[in-house]
């Protein structure tokens, strides 16, 4: 392994797009990381729930946002907005969706939620 590589979101490893869903998947360094951009009115219960088969995200997600507002609500009963600039940690068994009019963008840094998130 090179010690420092250097890898762009514009020629990705592989793309997932589940309904207003677009995961572009990245592999470097023996990790996988993801830039994912959901349109207004995604929710992860209408158009992520489908391709998962469970009642709610099961993925782990350590991120941060670079465009856009979502809501996450936990089972527990916490619940949290995350804008622009904000890191997140998400532990599974949750609903999430996008806050108003602007499409979302994020990165994902939880190499299994990078790996499996959106794939069927």
């Amino acid at each position: 392994m090179a010690g420092v590589e250097v890898r762009g979101f514009d020629a990705p490893d592989e793309t997932r797009t589940p309904d207003k869903t677009k995961i572009d998947v990245v592999r470097i360094g023996g990790t996988t990381v993801a830039r994912m951009t959901f349109e207004p009115g995604w929710r992860w219960s209408e158009c992520v729930k489908p391709v998962a088969g469970t009642e709610s995200c099961q993925a782990r997600h350590i991120g941060v946002l670079q465009a856009g507002r979502m809501h996450a609500v936990h089972e527990d009963g916490t619940e949290q907005d995350i804008g622009p600039g904000e890191a997140y940690v998400i532990e599974p068994g949750h609903d999430a969706w996008v806050v108003g009019d602007e499409r979302l963008v994020g990165y994902e840094f939880e190499h299994k939620a990078a790996e499996e998130y959106g794939r069927s």
